[in-house]
């Protein structure tokens, strides 16, 4: 197959149709699988980047025909369920992206077909409880709760149990509960810093908590916080945020991304109103709202409103360094880095702005893993896909131990975490914002 002949323009997504009653015909999406899936067949370029292709590949080659129309339509479902939406293969890999005449969005017509399938009830409780995001925190998150549910997720047994049980797989990691939120920490925080626009940027950050920053891993946020201050930018807490969607978006759960959304953008819009820029420590956050939401509600103003006022954290550093406004005064060294850039950063382009401020650290070295960890939040954890995530992640680990560098981390802290349950050596990954503040010496 050509390579984009013709088609040098960059790749554009369009709205996602999901009130259309035809979104949910099974006959139509059907036919639209058959039809890209019949695509993909023929190129096969997407091959090495998750596991929906080897499986799309292997139906079609163990076919009567050898073709897709000899691969059952009842199993056009295993497919879907290895995509977590990373986009990689929209946004790196695929030469007939629009606006290439084939119009290939494979990401978008997996979710497509994820929501037909939660629609038709076809999804397990767990699946139900794990994209629950707000609400297993809030309960884990209680004191004594939170111990109890910590230790118990160390002990073998309960592990196994929970793998019988609930399909948790018993080597996956998963992450711990504190009762101390990154909301509760922050709860009395007030910048003395002036507010200073340089570029695109206003000077003043609202900051989106995150379920998992807020609940699993406060200390990234903290971290972040000093960052920012340190550098002359106010930071707020952006008020009492919900979970973003983006687990139940991969879940196919549209209604209550929908809910997420009627929630979240009043209040994000209102900061906006305000002259606050907006951010977030979790990448497939940052992209909910610069992305998948601006696609669902193209035409809402307040949705595209927070889309121009989100920024990638590092995004947001590197633009005040472009204007001069950063901050080099760099106590610390940090020798060698390995880090992992996150999918869902990538796919923002907008450069990479992580490596760019981790290099400004001088006697600082940063070898960068452009490659999927497989984690995708809950991918990895369930049972019948945990051994797929783990053959996906381990090029990536290899690559960190080879490395042989004093820190190692991800900007998507979860992925960080699966990194190091492949390597298993005892060293724990360290978030880019952490390693910055180190550096700084605050």
């Amino acid at each position: 197959m050509a390579d984009r002949e013709g088609n040098l323009e960059a790749p554009t997504r369009h709205p996602l149709d999901w009130r259309n009653p035809d979104f949910y015909d099974e006959e139509s999406l059907n036919r639209e699988l058959e039809r890209v899936f019949d695509i993909c067949h023929g190129c096969r370029r997407c091959v090495s980047l998750c596991q929906s292709f080897p499986t799309l590949f292997d139906l079609v080659d163990e076919s009567s025909t050898m073709e897709v129309d000899g691969v059952a339509k009842s199993d056009y479902i295993k497919v879907v369920d290895h995509c977590y939406l990373c986009d990689l293969c929209y946004m790196t890999k695929c030469p007939y992206v629009p606006p290439h005449a084939w119009n290939v969005d494979f990401p978008h017509l997996m979710l497509r077909a994820k929501a037909v399938k939660f629609r038709n009830g076809k999804v397990r409780l767990r699946d139900r409880i794990l994209t629950s995001t707000d609400a297993v925190g809030s309960i884990a998150g209680i004191p004594v709760i939170a111990q109890t549910v910590n230790a118990a997720n160390k002990i073998g047994l309960a592990r196994k149990a929970l793998e019988t049980v609930a399909g948790i797989h018993a080597d996956a990691w998963v992450p711990e509960y504190h009762s101390s939120s990154l909301r509760g920490l922050l709860s009395s925080h007030r910048s003395d810093n002036e507010a200073l626009p340089a570029g695109r940027t206003k000077g003043g950050i609202a900051l989106f908590a995150t379920c998992y920053m807020n609940r699993n891993e406060p200390g990234p946020g903290l971290d972040l916080v000093e960052v920012f201050e340190h550098n002359g930018i106010p930071v707020k807490l952006a008020g009492e945020e919900r979970c973003c969607g983006m687990p139940k978006l991969e879940l196919g759960d549209l209604e209550s991304v929908a809910k997420a959304k009627e929630h979240n953008i009043p209040l994000l819009a209102k900061l906006v109103d305000e002259g606050w820029d907006l951010t977030a420590l979790v990448p497939s956050c940052v992209l909910m709202f610069k992305q998948e939401l601006p696609l669902m509600y193209p035409d809402d103003k307040d949705v595209q409103k927070v889309k121009q006022a989100f920024f990638d954290p590092f995004e947001y550093l590197m633009l005040r360094h472009k204007e001069g406004m950063l901050k080099t005064d760099f106590r610390q060294p940090l020798g060698n880095i390995a880090y992992h850039a996150a999918c869902h950063q990538r796919v923002q382009n907008i450069g990479q702005k992580t490596r760019e401020a981790l290099s400004l650290v001088p006697a600082t070295t940063v070898e960068i893993i452009e490659r999927c960890s497989g984690h995708d939040g809950t991918y990895a954890v369930k049972k019948e896909f945990h051994d797929h995530a783990m053959k996906i992640v381990r090029p990536v680990a290899d690559r960190v131990k080879n490395a042989e560098a004093q820190h190692y981390g991800s900007d998507c802290a979860m992925a960080g975490h699966h990194i190091e349950n492949a390597l298993k050596d005892g060293r724990a990954p360290e978030h880019p914002i952490t390693l910055l503040r180190k550096a700084y010496g605050i």
